[in-house]
């Protein structure tokens, strides 16, 4: 008989889980119920109470929490020392966390030290007569493969997007205190506080509806022969502030600047979507002059609604890549939704 563990981080603040977390309690609440075992939940965080109550309804059998001040921040030792704990606790020989990063640099670590197998970055979990099933992308994203093993425990993390986030009534969990040992004084580093850019200047929203993608094509020459580099900054920047969307870009335009052309000033390897960069997940996206790139669309396939602006009919989006495309000047495009969700907002 399986035991599943589901992870998850205590946020400070409002909400207490992020979304990623809530869709891997969905998925994880699912498999066993397909297995027809138990499953706890592991919290880690300066606080987990507020956290546990709000997923009080969830179904599971026991609620493990490492809670202090140390656990507050993302920290290597901190944190891979409350993920063991919490697996241990459990005896579980199923772990699930979300694949964000503050776990992603922990589970591989976590999973050597109880001596069990990981597999990261999945994008399905299920069970098929009783056998524990995950997909995974590999070779630049380009093949699926779907793989089980044998070996426990097995510790395995979940991209996000791929469930709906759990919803259920919140109340007063009990939870078991769970003390995480640290050999000897393991923590050498030490959080002064955290800085974060202000939210009119942040362009990289994992939770919104919208990604907006732009290609190299709003710094080439336009159809009069001028570029205007300044004019597609300050339309790309409106968009994204006022439809609260977020921002990705191709590669060829992220890397302009090593080739001494003009590039957007808010854009980095950050912003980078496809086989080299980001994966995204969201529920629409609309690209802008962009070429059709296949290093591009792989990472683009994950969002569900494709849509895509370009003046060439002819060009990799109108083949297949989008599931609608407008013909136009993506300035003017930009220029007039721009002016309607003023009107709107």
């Amino acid at each position: 008989m399986e035991t599943l563990l589901c992870l998850a981080h205590a946020e400070p603040g409002e909400p207490p889980l992020r979304r990623q977390s809530l869709e891997t309690l969905t998925k994880t609440k699912a498999l066993a119920e397909a297995l027809g075992a138990e499953f706890s939940v592991g919290l880690a965080g300066e606080n987990v109470q507020p956290a546990a109550d709000s997923i009080a309804g969830c179904g599971a059998a026991r609620f493990l929490g490492v809670s202090g001040p140390d656990f507050g921040a993302a920290r290597y030792a901190t944190d891979a020392a409350a993920a063991e704990a919490l697996c241990r606790a459990a005896q579980a020989t199923l772990v699930i966390a979300p694949a964000t990063p503050r776990w992603n640099r922990v589970m591989a670590g976590v999973s050597h030290r109880l001596g069990g197998k990981i597999d990261t970055h999945l994008t399905a979990l299920d069970a098929d007569q009783g056998v524990v099933r995950v997909t995974r992308w590999v070779y630049r994203q380009r093949i699926r493969t779907v793989l089980g093993r044998a070996g426990r425990p097995w510790l395995l993390t979940l991209e996000g997007g791929i469930a709906p986030a759990w919803q259920g009534e919140a109340g007063t969990a009990a939870v078991e205190p769970i003390e995480a040992s640290r050999p000897g004084d393991g923590v050498r580093s030490r959080v002064l506080g955290m800085e974060a850019p202000a939210g009119d200047q942040q362009t990289i929203r994992p939770d919104a509806d919208l990604l907006f993608v732009a290609g190299a094509g709003w710094t080439k020459p336009q159809p009069d022969g001028t570029t205007r580099t300044a004019e597609a900054e300050q339309l790309i920047r409106e968009f994204i502030d006022l439809a609260h969307a977020s921002l990705g870009s191709t590669k060829s335009l992220v890397d302009l600047g090593s080739e001494g052309q003009e590039v957007l000033s808010f854009l980095s390897h950050l912003n980078q979507i496809g086989q080299t960069g980001a994966t995204p997940r969201h529920p629409k996206g609309l690209a802008t002059c962009c070429h059709g790139e296949e290093p591009h669309t792989v990472g683009w396939r994950f969002v569900n609604e494709r849509r895509a602006v370009s003046l060439d009919p002819a060009c990799g989006w109108a083949r297949g890549k989008a599931d609608v495309l407008y013909v136009a000047d993506a300035f003017a495009v930009l220029r007039e939704l721009n002016a309607l969700l003023a009107q709107v907002l």
